[in-house]
């Protein structure tokens, strides 16, 4: 008897594909919360929504010190405009940088204040704050009612010029960066020049490590430009550091919708150039090390290694070092010098932890030129101890 099925009926494997379009504005202004300034509202596109959606703001505490009255304004710019969401409450308080990256319990909280207050799928959350405070209510964000919008509002250069403008969040987990994480595209993404006024200067300075990374990887003329620029970036000049911050977040968002891997399935992640070491030194450091100047030694480190392994020519590492140093920052921590029981740098533990993280084969970007990044699958341990014996050198001299 001959089957009447259609053909397709007999495989055991059903194919599926499907293409989901992702779009968001990163928006730049000054005095966001001055009731007079529309582009919060013109980011989140709620004006005549019929019924009003709600939102629900979570602040990050550390950005008080500089903005005493942040919650009061941001509850009345909310109040004084009807092309906003309802604020359901006022701002919640929650701690910032590495902390609440380290307590899982504030996820739970924020969990709960989602849920609690009806902030659904067509909700707004707002998160006000530095990088690790992004990480973490994204990561709540996304996995409440699996996804409600999400408006960032960074608060540092870092933050600003890099993190806040991508598609991650992640808390950590036993001492290891980022384990518990999403992708997913905020909403909209607002940067407010006003917040960087207040920043210490080793927070102005420390955001400024990710300027430098993307330039190496991508555009040897905003590594020149950073070059001519170094004294008043040091000095903070308005303009300078406009420029740093939009130059970055571009090229940042051009890698994201550009390069292939919006969500990082496979091994390659040339953003993180200079980060598998700089996430060691971290921990290492026991997050003394901001996560910036983390990645600044990364940086030196995995340059003067290109240098040392023939991808990049002698002198190259000498520039990207006395950029950095200009800039302000010191590229040695005695977290480098330590050794485990068979002298070998503790560091290059990251290594292992980096691919274990990525998943698959390990995928390390180096350089080949100024500008123009290079990816390679293995690294020689004795030429990662002589890059760490040429920062030292440079320690002491």
């Amino acid at each position: 008897m001959t089957s009447t099925l259609h053909p397709d009926i007999r495989s055991p494997i059903i194919r599926q594909r499907f293409a989901v379009t992702f779009e968001y504005a990163v928006a730049f202004t000054r005095d966001a919360f001055d009731p007079a300034n529309s582009t919060l509202a013109d980011a989140m596109g709620t004006a005549g929504a019929d019924p009003r959606p709600r939102c629900l703001a979570f602040v990050d505490m550390g950005v008080l010190a500089g903005h005493p009255a942040l919650p009061e304004a941001i509850a009345a710019h909310f109040a004084a405009r009807d092309d906003l969401p309802t604020l359901v409450v006022p701002p919640r308080l929650l701690p910032g940088g590495e902390a609440v990256k380290n307590d899982p319990a504030l996820i739970g909280q924020m969990h709960d204040a989602i849920l609690g207050h009806g902030i659904d799928r067509h909700s707004y959350v707002l998160a006000v704050g530095g990088g690790a405070f992004l990480d973490a209510v994204g990561l709540a964000a996304s996995t409440a009612h699996r996804g409600v919008r999400l408006v960032r509002m960074p608060t540092t250069v870092l933050a600003q010029n890099d993190s806040g403008v991508g598609v991650k969040s992640a808390i950590n987990l036993n001492g290891a960066k980022n384990q518990i994480g999403t992708f997913a595209p905020p909403w909209a993404v607002v940067n407010d020049a006003a917040f960087l006024d207040s920043l210490p200067q080793r927070d102005r300075i420390a955001g400024m490590a990710e300027a430098v990374k993307v330039a190496l990887i991508r555009d040897g003329a905003f590594f020149e430009w950073l070059e001519r620029s170094a004294d008043a970036l040091t000095l903070f000049e308005p303009e300078a550091v406009a420029h740093l911050i939009r130059r970055c977040a571009e090229l940042h968002m051009r890698q994201i919708t550009g390069g292939g891997d919006p969500f990082e399935q496979g091994s390659a992640r040339p953003l993180d150039f200079g980060h598998w070491a700089a996430h060691k030194l971290e921990t290492l450091s026991r997050n003394h090390l901001r996560h910036g100047e983390a990645v600044a030694v990364g940086i030196a480190l995995d340059t003067r290694y290109s240098v040392l392994a023939g991808l990049l020519p002698e002198g190259e590492d000498l520039r990207v070092a006395v950029l950095l140093e200009h800039l302000g920052f010191r590229l040695w921590h005695p977290a480098l010098a330590r050794v485990d029981a068979a002298g070998r740098p503790l560091v290059l533990a990251g290594l292992e932890e980096f691919r274990e993280h990525l998943g698959g084969r390990l995928t390390i970007t180096l350089l080949a030129g100024i500008g123009r990044g290079i990816e390679v699958n293995a690294m020689d341990a004795g030429l990662v101890e002589s890059a760490i014996g040429w920062l030292s050198a440079r320690e002491a001299a």
